[in-house]
This record gives C-alpha cells, sequence and structure tokens, in this order.
C-alpha cells in the first residue's frame, strides 16, 4: 500500500471531500499584543465559551448526526492562549506531495485508513520530572475546519531557559493562561472531534519517544489522569536516520531544524515555538514518506502506545 497514493487528497481537502469533517463554532475573538510578549503573527485570544462540534452528516440511507460538546472549564478563567484556528478549505502546495491511499465509497464519501496528528511541545527543559510544558500544538493532516490547536501552558514555575523558544515566565504565569490539569478534557474533546469511528489515530512528532510523548504522559499522570489506550504515537526520528543526500552520503543531522533546511522548507513565524513547528513537521514528514516510499503498513508497524512507554519507564 503506497503512501504516494494514499494521502495526494488528504491535507486540507474542501470539507465536502471529507469522510467526517467537524466544524466548531466559537464566540468572538480579539487579539491582543501583551508587554514584551513574542508574539506569533495573527496570534489569536479566544474568550471563555462553550463551543459545539458537529460531524458533518454523511450520505447514507439513515443519515445521521453527532454533536459533542466541548466545553472550556470555568477553572481556567480567561484562556488567553487557547486557538482552536478556522482553517481554510484548500491545501498548501507544501503538503500535496505525498498520499495514503484510501477508498471511495460508492456515495463519494472518502474512507481513509486513519487520523494523523502533527504534535509538538515546549518545556521548560530537558527533565520530564522535574520540567514542565509551557506550550502545546495540534494539526490534524486529514484538514478541514479547526484542524489545528494550541495554547500556551502554565507551568507554575520560572522558565529560565526563554532564550530558545522566547517563551518567558511573564507569559505563561499569568491568569487566564491554563495549567495543563485544566487542558486535559479540552485536548481530549479536541482529539475525539478530529477521531473517525473505527480508525486509528496517529500523533507524530519528531524524537517523540524520548521527548514530547514522556513529557505529555508525565503531565497527564499530574492531572490524575490516563493517555488513552486508543491514542497511537509515530515517531519521525528514526525514520530521518534513514535519508541520505543527493551524493548519497547521510546528514549530518537529523534535528527538525536540520531537516527543515534540508528539504528547504520556509518557515511561517519563529522557530521552536510549537505551532511553527507542527506546521515545518507536517512537510518534513511529508517529504520523508516520499523519499523512503512509506507505506501505510510501515507506519502502523512503528507506533507505539503511551502504556508502551511507561512499561519500559521511559
Amino acid at each position: 500500500m503506497s503512501l504516494t497514493g494514499m494521502w495526494l487528497a488528504n491535507f486540507y481537502q474542501g470539507r465536502n471531500s471529507l469522510a467526517s469533517s467537524c466544524r466548531i463554532k466559537l464566540l468572538r475573538f480579539h487579539t491582543v499584543l501583551a508587554s514584551k510578549e513574542v508574539v506569533c503573527p495573527r496570534k489569536q485570544i479566544l474568550r471563555p465559551t462553550t463551543a459545539t462540534v458537529e460531524e458533518r452528516k454523511q450520505k447514507s440511507n439513515k443519515k445521521k448526526a453527532c454533536k459533542n460538546n466541548l466545553i472550556i472549564p470555568k477553572t481556567v478563567g480567561s484562556p488567553a492562549n487557547i486557538h482552536v484556528v478556522e482553517t481554510k478549505d484548500h491545501e498548501p502546495k507544501t503538503l500535496q506531495n505525498i498520499g495514503i491511499q484510501q477508498k471511495v465509497t460508492e456515495n463519494g464519501v472518502i474512507d481513509r485508513p486513519a487520523v494523523f496528528i502533527v504534535v509538538d511541545i515546549e518545556t521548560t527543559g530537558f527533565s520530564r520530572t522535574k520540567d514542565r510544558i509551557i506550550e502545546i500544538a495540534f494539526r490534524d493532516l486529514n484538514g478541514g475546519k479547526n484542524s489545528t490547536f494550541q495554547t500556551l501552558v502554565r507551568p507554575d514555575k520560572l522558565i529560565l531557559n526563554d532564550n530558545i523558544h522566547g517563551i518567558s515566565s511573564q507569559m505563561v504565569n499569568r491568569p487566564g493562561v491554563p495549567r495543563f490539569d485544566e487542558l486535559i478534557p479540552i485536548i481530549l474533546q479536541y482529539v475525539k472531534s478530529r477521531q473517525i469511528d473505527g480508525k486509528p489515530v496517529v500523533f507524530i512528532a519528531h524524537n517523540g519517544r524520548r521527548f514530547d510523548i514522556p513529557f505529555i504522559i508525565r503531565e497527564f499522570q499530574r492531572g490524575s489522569s490516563e493517555i488513552p489506550d486508543d491514542w497511537l504515537f509515530f515517531d519521525t526520528l528514526p525514520l530521518a536516520n534513514k535519508l541520505v543526500k543527493p551524493d548519497g552520503s547521510k546528514l549530518e543531522s537529523v534535528s527538525l531544524n536540520a531537516l527543515q533546511e534540508h528539504y528547504k522548507v520556509p518557515l511561517i513565524g519563529p522557530a521552536h515555538r510549537a505551532m511553527q513547528d507542527v506546521i515545518t513537521l507536517s512537510s518534513v514528514f511529508s517529504r520523508i514518506a516520499f523519499d523512503l516510499r512509506l507505506t501505510f503498513p510501515e507506519i502502523m508497524d512503528r507506533v507505539f502506545r503511551a502504556s508502551d512507554l511507561v512499561k519500559h519507564g521511559q
């Protein structure tokens, strides 16, 4: 099963081609620039709200509508950095160079084998026991409305590595920025709104096995929650180690920055911010999959669960 034939139509197709596309209707947005705050272009600030996720009606003998409530807990206060971005219906050209084989049913609905969500985090350091997540972002590669989600996270501790990501203590340790335990139900609902019945959801992260996923597991544990067992994770780092230059030599570095330069992926905002890295990894992953002729079964052979890491003490 070839990846090249499988995702060509997937990334951010028009909503008419989605098997299960969700629309999240949000209350008003307004933009705020805080002093001394590094702000990404078009950063939007969401006021407390209750949003409804409506699953599009699929053509069948029995038409059904599914509604889920995405509720931002009152304890969050004014969640000044929670962003559920309503994406456009067209696809960036940089994401159109791979595909996963998919079937089109008799009624014209695309049958996708899985939901792929790219994830990235920023943290106060490298210790998953002492350090905390201060920013998290997701992007559903199937595209459609509201396919991305990002937020700053309040760690309730000083940030000493703001020179790396530009996120200062002043930006996150203030009212309106949610703690991770307050975000857990929102993240769970976001993922649920993207899932397709009977299909796996696969989170893609670069160096995810050793960094992003263990940090996320630890934050869930602090919030007395567990990662759902149907969440699967895929690390792009081992694949990057297989890449070669046009002359056949290995890459000097397989960091996300090095891969971005190798594939000449344009930056759309400051590097080392969660959403920028998610956007970069989305493009990098598509090119890696194309270069290595990656198939869907090969992806599924490489996935792991959170319980696998916990069991091995990672």
